[in-house]
C-alpha cells in the first residue's frame, strides 16, 4: 500500500500520520497473521526504518486506540496485534501455539454483556483454547 493510502487511512481514524505510525501499520499489513511487538519491531527494522522499542510500542497503543490496529492477549507471554479488518477472535493451540482468527457471531464489539451495573462495556475478546487441526490429526 503506499504512503499517501496508508497516510489517509490513519488521518481517517483521527490521528496524525506520522512516519512511525505509516510504517508500523504498513508493515502490520504487509506481514499478516499475529505479531507481537518484538516481532514489529524486527520487521520495521528489516524495512530499513528502525525505530525504539519504546516507539514501537507507542505506535501499536496509538493505532490500537484507533481501531486500526487489533490487540489480543493469547495468554501467558507477548500480546499480539494485527491490522484490524474485521471484529474476531482467536483460537490458540494448546500443542504449537498457532493462532487462527474466529469469526464473531454478531460482527461487532461488545458482542457479550457482561451484565454489570453500571459499568460501559466497549470490548469483548474469546479465546478458544484446544488442539489445532494439525495438531489435533497427530494426537
Amino acid at each position: 500500500m503506499p504512503h499517501e493510502d496508508t497516510a489517509q487511512v490513519i488521518r481517517n481514524a483521527g490521528l496524525r500520520a506520522t512516519a512511525p505510525r505509516k510504517v508500523v501499520y504498513e508493515v502490520l499489513q504487509h506481514a499478516g497473521g499475529h505479531r507481537t511487538a518484538d516481532e514489529v519491531a524486527r520487521l520495521v527494522a528489516e524495512a530499513g526504518k528502525p525505530l525504539p522499542r519504546a516507539s514501537i510500542y507507542n505506535v501499536l497503543d496509538d493505532l490500537t486506540g484507533a481501531e486500526l490496529v487489533m490487540r489480543a492477549d493469547r495468554g501467558p507471554g507477548a500480546a499480539i496485534y494485527e491490522v484490524a479488518d474485521a471484529w474476531h477472535h482467536h483460537f490458540v493451540c494448546r500443542s504449537c501455539g498457532a493462532v487462527i482468527d474466529v469469526p464473531c457471531v454478531v460482527g461487532s464489539k461488545p458482542c457479550l454483556d457482561a451484565d454489570i451495573p453500571g459499568a460501559v462495556i466497549d470490548e469483548a475478546q474469546i479465546i478458544f483454547r484446544g488442539l489445532c487441526p494439525s495438531c489435533a490429526a497427530h494426537r
